[in-house]
């Protein structure tokens, strides 16, 4: 058993992660900018809520002190993408790394990730434009988790398409390249988040997973 602190634990990709901790038995610090908007992840055993702003290094190193890893799942609409993912990625690095935290997962979007043909999701035919500045700021915290001294071992994460917000969980996943009809249930990918954590494989890169065929009832 060890020590998870997931910050943006009251999203739909951090709760899921906190679930998938729990199930494995690790202790979990679920960090959220208002814990009283999220009565339920209190409510579970084994997790702590703390309020926290995952763009401040000090508090960064505060909550994640005593952590064996760490999952950023955390975003702020309020906030341009270009400056909320980079400022994040830049304190995780410096508070994670002050912490002593060893893995850093991040979950991350797929429309920067490279198809098959070598071009970026984003920038395939046919692929919608209304979120490109959003979906480039998650490129630019990448960049900026690449770029940052003393980042713990990092892996970024993500569908290799889109999340299946009401699909069945098929327990498994594998990793893919960008397509824009691949889907992965959110359990799904708090598996592979937790795989890596558990048992790392891949670093300092960013993939996409996909999920497998759901079991038969």
């Amino acid at each position: 058993m060890s020590g998870i602190v997931v910050f943006g634990a009251g999203g739909r990709a951090g709760r899921a992660v906190v679930a998938e901790a729990r199930a494995r038995g690790h202790e979990v610090t679920a960090v959220v900018r208002d814990p009283a908007r999220h009565p339920a992840l209190a409510a579970e055993r084994g997790v702590r809520v703390a309020s926290g702003d995952v763009t401040d290094a000090g508090r960064v190193a505060e909550l994640a002190a005593g952590h064996d890893a760490a999952v950023h799942a955390a975003a702020d609409l309020g906030v341009p993408a270009d400056v909320f993912f980079p400022a994040a990625a830049r304190a995780l690095a410096s508070g994670l790394g002050r912490a002593g935290v060893g893995r850093l997962v991040v979950v991350g979007l797929a429309a920067v990730l490279p198809t098959e043909a070598g071009a970026l999701l984003l920038d395939t035919p046919g692929y919608p434009q209304e979120y490109r500045a959003f979906c480039l700021g998650h490129g630019a915290g990448n960049e900026a988790l690449r770029r940052a001294e003393g980042a713990p071992d990092w892996l970024v994460l993500s569908p290799a398409g889109d999340f299946d917000h009401t699909g069945q969980p098929a327990g498994g996943y594998r990793f893919a390249t960008a397509d824009a009809g691949s889907r992965i249930t959110y359990p799904d990918l708090a598996l592979a988040l937790l795989d890596e954590i558990d048992a790392p494989r891949h670093h300092h890169v960013h993939l996409g997973v996909a999920g497998t065929t759901p079991p038969t009832p």
